[in-house]
């Protein structure tokens, strides 16, 4: 690839200390591809965020801007136009300018694990989905799962505040949604979400009563570490279909190349070139 002054960046902008792995997915596609694009980690500490965004847009071979935590809430107030998805995860982590100049902003968090499931054969229109743990994983799936025409959504989560603070910010974006709180019941779903670390290893607490789940019901984990969780494996053994963790991760870039206006692809393309250590 020949890197210079026209070669259009996006910026990957995260906490000094994370470790940046989008780089080692798409620059090796774009290389593949001889698109002439380029994936920068960009470090920056939270006091310094809200001017450096800005700042990165005044570049003038930037495409877009990937935000990764702690600055996915941040984003939000910084930006002129942001989404449904956004205003219902309450975070964003794609940022570009539109044709007016503004910086607008969407969320694919969740639109990375709604793909998976579509592209398994899963139909979402008028389904009952189930969402466990409504932190920033479980409120971006559910803001792309609301986008998806479900017919019901039930939300569950240790901390009551969070969970039904996502709950009225679903009912505002949504209202022709049902949408309840307060239990992890999973009878009567059609698809069920596990976006917390509980049920990863053998032996772990369950985030559900796994009995409860009908064959038919499909399970998804979000969970990266583990491909297979004790969750999971729980789950196939009530002969649920499921989606591994990492799919969440490989099937939203094809949404982030589209919102940035790049060639698109497949996850199975980006696995096969990702140089993931």
């Amino acid at each position: 690839m020949n890197i210079d002054g026209h070669t259009e960046l996006i910026a990957h902008i995260g906490y000094p200390t994370h470790s940046f792995k989008s780089p080692l997915i798409y620059n090796p596609y774009f290389e593949k591809e001889g698109i002439n694009a380029l994936v920068v980690p960009m470090g920056c500490q939270a006091e310094h965020y809200p001017a450096f965004l800005k700042s990165v847009f005044q570049l003038t071979n930037i495409r877009g801007a990937l935000i990764t935590m702690p600055h996915k809430v941040t984003t939000v107030d910084l930006l002129d136009l942001v989404s449904p998805t956004v205003k219902v995860a309450g975070a964003c982590n794609a940022v570009k300018l539109d044709a007016q100049g503004r910086l607008v902003g969407d969320m694919f968090d969740g639109a990375g694990f709604v793909r998976g499931v579509q592209r398994k054969g899963f139909e979402l229109n008028g389904k009952r989905a189930m969402v466990i743990g409504t932190g920033g994983v479980g409120s971006a799936i559910a803001a792309s799962l609301a986008a998806e025409k479900i017919k019901a959504i039930s939300l569950f989560d240790i901390e009551t505040a969070a969970c039904e603070a996502l709950a009225q910010r679903l009912v505002n974006e949504y209202p022709h949604i049902q949408v309840k709180t307060g239990s992890n019941d999973p009878d009567g779903h059609d698809l069920v979400v596990n976006a917390t670390p509980m049920g990863m290893n053998e032996g772990d607490p369950l985030p559900l009563d796994v009995s409860r789940l009908a064959p038919e019901t499909f399970v998804g984990e979000v969970v990266m570490r583990t491909e297979m969780t004790a969750f999971l494996q729980a789950a196939q053994k009530r002969g649920c279909r499921t989606q591994v963790g990492s799919d969440m991760l490989f099937e939203q870039i094809p949404a982030y190349l589209e919102y940035f206006g790049l060639q698109t692809t497949t996850a199975e393309v980006l696995r096969n070139l990702a140089r993931l250590v």
